[in-house]
Order: structure tokens, then sequence, then C-alpha cells
């Protein structure tokens, strides 16, 4: 029996990149994965089809992550298709780099509705259904870039400063409910998102990381996987860095 047999997993921006390595890992793990996508559908629809092509069962929901009304909608679907909802993923997120002197008000507030917002309005959502079950399993996505953030980075780097925070509190309100909420912050990972940033610094990125290589979703994936255990009831309220040892000298 795989170790999430039985289990029901929600994930955010789970079409491509990160998401899409986290949904096929709780899946190949034997847990029934639905995963919110923005506005590629074609992405989306092709992930559920790989997956059911091997016998494994996911479920596609398109949603803006950043309007309450929307994650209420999709955790109330879930739980009513399904029967229950064990296991969150907040991957949702958007970079909209620039420095503050010339940032937009309109930028600013894009990134922290899409990337914090939708990480409370989920976890909301989730919070009263798990704390009923007295089981639950959240991870949210951070980034390294919460601590140590490379200048343009602003609003990307308050949002997920946020997330860890939120994500403390929220772990000492749930915890003597058998509910866990940890933080993974990736490192440098070959995404569609960073990719504008590994071309324009290339390799000075990787002699940066003491791994000498670039995350791949599946690093994170692994990370994930592991938090949301039914075994891991004793981690809570961490920020587990994902990142090939690039935040062990700062990213200068």
């Amino acid at each position: 029996m795989s170790q999430l047999t039985g289990r029901v997993a929600l994930v955010t921006g789970g079409s491509r990149g990160i998401g899409r390595g986290i949904v096929v890992k709780l899946a190949e793990a034997g847990a029934k994965v639905a995963f919110v996508y923005h506005s590629n559908q074609a992405a989306a629809d092709g992930l559920v089809k790989e997956l059911a092509d091997r016998g494994l069962e996911t479920w596609a929901l398109k949603a803006d992550a950043s309007q309450k009304a929307d994650a209420d909608r999709v955790v109330e679907t879930v739980i009513e298709k399904w029967g229950q909802l064990d296991i969150l993923v907040n991957n949702a997120g958007i970079i909209r780099d620039g420095l503050i002197a010339t940032m937009s008000s309109e930028n600013w507030q894009a990134v922290i509705d899409n990337n914090l917002t939708s990480v409370f309005n989920f976890c909301q959502a989730v919070s009263r259904p798990m704390m009923s079950a007295r089981f639950g399993r959240i991870v949210n996505m951070s980034s390294v870039s919460s601590e140590f953030p490379n200048a343009g980075q602003a609003n990307y780097a308050a949002s997920k400063a946020g997330i860890e925070g939120f994500s403390r509190c929220m772990a000492t309100e749930l915890a003597k409910r058998g509910v866990t909420v940890n933080v993974v912050a990736p490192g440098f990972i070959e995404t569609d998102m960073t990719q504008a940033v590994m071309n324009a610094a290339g390799d000075k990125i990787k002699q940066a990381i003491p791994a000498k290589r670039l995350g791949k979703p599946e690093d994170i994936a692994h990370a994930v996987l592991f938090l949301v255990d039914p075994q891991s009831s004793y981690i809570t309220g961490q920020v587990l860095k994902v990142d090939g040892g690039l935040t062990l000298g700062g990213m200068g």
C-alpha cells in the first residue's frame, strides 16, 4: 500500500512547474489529487490524461486562487466529490519584479494577492474540515527570497515572508487538532517562471550553489511528500529550505 492511499489532496497552481511535480508525486504515492489552474487548460487537461493513463486519479479545477469565493468553492467541490480533504499544498504564485522606486501599486498588489492572500483563502477554507476530521497536512510554498531577496523583489519577498509568518501562526492554532502546517522554501528551480532569470545569469547561479546544479520540480515535490506523510505528525510550523545549499552563505 502506498503511503497516501485513501487520502485526498488539493494543490493550487498545479498544472505546470513545481505544482505539476507535486501533483504527480502525490498521485504516485496513492492520493486522489485535485489541482487548481488559472488559465492554461491545455496543460491541466494534459496532466490529468497523462496520470489517468497510468491509473492515477486527478482532477483539474479552474479558479482564481486570489479570490476567496473561488477558494471556498473549490474546497467544497472537492469534499463533495471525494468525501474528505486531507492535504493542502498552496503553490499558486506569480512574479512581477521591479525596483521599489518605480514599482506600480498594481504590481505590488497583484503579487500580494496571488502569492499571500491565496494562501489565506485556501487555508481558511480547509481549516474547519481538517479540524473536524482531526487530521490535516498543509504545506505552503515560500522561497529563499523571503530571507535573501535580490533587488527588484520587494513584492515577491514580502509575500513569501508573509507566508512563513502566517504558517507559523496557523501551526500553533491547529496543532492540537492533528493538523500540521509547514513551509517549503525552494531555491533556484528549473521552471517556466524562472527561465528568464536562468537565461540572464547562466552558470553564475550554478556556481553560487554548493550542489552545483539547479533544482528540479521533483526535488521540491519529494520534500512536500515527506511533510504530508501521516507519519510526519510531529513536524509543524517549520520552514524547510530546498536549495542545494544556496543559502548556507547567503545569496550575495
